[in-house]
């Protein structure tokens, strides 16, 4: 499966673009400020629906316009078929259709055509807190199980109900049991099936985590990835009864899921304190390496490659691992965005790469 072509409008810093890609590997190069990673967060938006960098759809919109529209044609090696993809933003509500009908539910098209995108942003994985971690495996695990983000989604709404009662009752002193017994019920519900999976896709993903950091890096550290939960200690039931006390007290729940995190290490030391520059950049990369793996063995598709300025962050001898793969078909189609066309032609060219260069000027 590869991006054959996009049609870009009011998208950003677009007023109207258009592309047709290589399948192979694609350099996206131009100055800063061009909008070379806009257009690659264009193609995420198509196969995620939303932006890698914002939350709101609204952030998209060019400036002095009201609606963006993206368009994309997705190609079917095996069968031959081709799928268009559309998304539009308009006053508000948006809008996602494949071959020009629209989805019910925006979960319903997250998966079918995968992409990884690899983006300086990634530290953040590293060294903010834990819901940044935990929102990068969600959404890694949401791609292809598509019952988890139906019970993600639900935690989280029943989340923001129980907190509301127990801010409503500190600030009245009144207690209503029973409707915290009825909310706390499809909480522990919801929250055994997301602990579940959560631990069991660090199991699946670690192997391929490790063995792609031991090739970026040359063997010369031993890293991990550990799945952090209170429920590994304690059942949800039993942990919620005990936390109820402090819970009714501060006014939000104390114990669940949502306070899970997952602990990176190197030669048993956290990576964000003990990490060098460049261990982090190996580290986050071959985090997304193994996103790449996992998706392609979950539904034998290869995810479309998003690498964003990565030659500025990675050292000449993780470059060459990481092309190396590329050259080797690890991978299918792959953007590479650079500011500076010489050396992506010539890194490429160096690996005996097949290629097409866009340059992007800024409007």
């Amino acid at each position: 499966m590869y991006l054959k072509t996009i049609q870009l409008t009011n998208f950003k810093n677009y007023t109207e673009a258009s592309f047709s890609f290589n399948a192979n590997v694609n350099g996206i190069v131009g100055a800063n400020g061009s909008g070379k990673t806009n257009l690659l967060d264009a193609i995420h938006y198509l196969s995620f629906g939303k932006s890698c960098f914002s939350a709101k759809d609204v952030s998209s919109v060019r400036l002095g316009t009201d609606f963006f529209a993206l368009h994309g044609d997705f190609a079917d090696e095996e069968s031959g078929n081709t799928t268009q993809v559309s998304c539009i933003y308009k006053n508000g509500a948006k809008s996602l259709k494949a071959n020009k009908k629209e989805y019910d539910r925006l979960s319903d098209h997250v998966g079918l055509f995968p992409v990884v995108m690899v983006s300086p942003y990634d530290s953040d994985i590293i060294n903010d807190g834990n819901e940044v971690r935990r929102k990068f495996f969600d959404k890694i695990i949401s791609q292809f199980d598509k019952l988890y983000l139906q019970h993600l989604i639900h935690y989280k709404k029943l989340l923001l109900q129980r907190n509301a009662v127990l801010r409503q009752q500190m600030e009245t002193r009144h207690s209503d049991l029973s409707l915290l017994q009825v909310i706390d019920y499809q909480l522990i519900e919801d929250g055994v099936q997301l602990y579940q999976r959560r631990k069991q896709f660090v199991e699946d993903i670690r192997p391929m985590f490790v063995q792609h950091y031991r090739q970026l890096s040359g063997g010369m550290e031993e890293v991990d990835i550990r799945y952090e939960s209170a429920l590994l200690e304690t059942p949800f039931e039993e942990g919620l009864a005990k936390s109820f006390p402090a819970d009714a007290k501060c006014g939000y729940t104390t114990f669940g899921v949502h306070k899970d995190d997952y602990d990176f290490t190197i030669d048993g030391h956290p990576v964000k304190h003990f990490g060098s520059q460049g261990q982090q950049k190996s580290f986050s990369l071959a985090l997304r390496l193994s996103q790449f793996d996992y998706a392609f063995a979950y539904n034998k598709r290869k995810p479309i490659l998003l690498l964003d300025d990565i030659f500025d962050k990675l050292d000449r001898s993780r470059i060459s691992e990481l092309l190396g793969m590329v050259g080797r078909e690890h991978f299918g189609q792959v953007f590479i965005s650079d500011t500076d066309e010489t050396r992506v032609r010539a890194i490429l060219g160096e690996h005996g790469i097949e290629h097409e260069v866009f340059e992007i000027r800024r409007e």
